[in-house]
């Protein structure tokens, strides 16, 4: 017997559009799996609707604030609503981009295993010292503060679908990609510019028990794998999983390039104690798995990357999604 499930989706955050895709293609997933669906905007009416609805659990297909910090994971908590996905505390840990370091610096310390992940370095610059403090005077600073200087890559501390996000070439372009950046969060974080095959590890589980379904390879036609191009049909090209030739000439060594950096995005996600499923973004830069985020709602539209990793791992999104929400049954 199917089960009521609440899914949340579209919100207040710059992300709604993708949420709003993301919920539609949950509902139809988890409608096909045999259960009542109860789709729920975040609006007002949220609390009392969920209610007096009294869903057996919830899925949220939010994208962005509200929906990735902490937000709708707490008011469910509150509300004693089981759900789907990473607790609250988790949440708003990942939501910030530049927890990586303490984060894995603690977890290695716990565990005492070989590190496999790596991460830009960088910087982190709250709007209010950008702005009332003076530090826009200081930017002359960022070359010689970033390891390999220019070019640094600009994004807002928390967020998602690469907004505001640019790549910044020189000091005399950096207060204005500062700027753009700042009108999304109130922080930015500053980091070094890595170039390689970027790559998205979509992981499935929970602790020791998580496995990582196929990396997705991700190959803008032009430019960056920015907002326009994820919302621009045919303007990136996805291949699941990754491409052996994209890693190296010969395929043992490739495959074993994969392994590294499927380890490397399971370390990330065991790190931050994410619960049941999470994206991991990451370039290999030729050496090494540099991780930039984790994505604890992952993109679940007909053409986002975790559905695309379900396809060549062999799994129906309808199968994945009815096992998530039963467990909580």
């Amino acid at each position: 017997m199917g089960l009521k499930v609440a899914v949340l989706m579209g919100g207040a955050s710059f992300e709604r559009e993708f949420s709003l895709a993301s919920g539609r293609n949950v509902c139809a997933a988890l409608e096909e799996a045999g259960h009542k669906v109860v789709p729920l905007d975040t609006t007002s009416d949220l609390v009392p609707t969920l209610r007096s609805e009294r869903p057996d659990v919830c899925y949220s297909a939010l994208h962005g604030k509200h929906g990735e910090d902490g937000t709708i994971q707490s008011l469910l908590e509150f509300l004693d609503i089981p759900f789907v996905g990473s607790p609250s505390s988790v949440c708003q840990r990942a939501w910030n981009k530049d927890s990586m370091h303490s984060e894995m610096a603690a977890y290695r310390a716990i565990t005492g295993d070989a590190p496999v992940a790596s991460w830009p370095q960088g910087l982190y610059l709250a709007r209010d010292a950008f702005k009332d403090m003076g530090a826009a005077t200081a930017l002359d600073l960022v070359e010689e503060r970033v390891i390999g200087g220019y070019p640094v890559a600009v994004k807002p501390a928390h967020g998602g679908s690469a907004m505001g996000v640019h790549k910044v070439d020189s000091v005399d372009d950096l207060g204005e990609a500062i700027l753009d950046a700042l009108s999304f969060d109130e922080a930015v974080v500053i980091e070094q510019w890595i170039d390689g095959v970027e790559m998205a590890v979509s992981v499935l589980g929970t602790g020791w028990d998580a496995h990582a379904l196929p990396p997705v390879e991700i190959v803008p036609k032009g430019g960056m794998y920015d907002t326009e191009a994820r919302m621009t049909p045919g303007a990136v090209e996805y291949f699941a999983p990754v491409r052996n030739a994209s890693l190296a000439p010969d395929e043992a060594d490739a495959q074993a390039i994969r392994a590294e950096i499927e380890r490397a995005a399971l370390e990330v996600y065991r790190a931050y104690n994410v619960r049941d499923l999470a994206r991991i973004d990451l370039i290999w830069d030729g050496a090494q798995a540099r991780v930039f985020e984790v994505n604890v709602s992952p993109g679940m539209a007909e053409r986002s990357l975790f559905p695309a990793a379900c396809a060549a791992a062999g799994l129906s999104l309808p199968n994945v999604l009815n096992e998530l929400v039963s467990q909580y049954a």
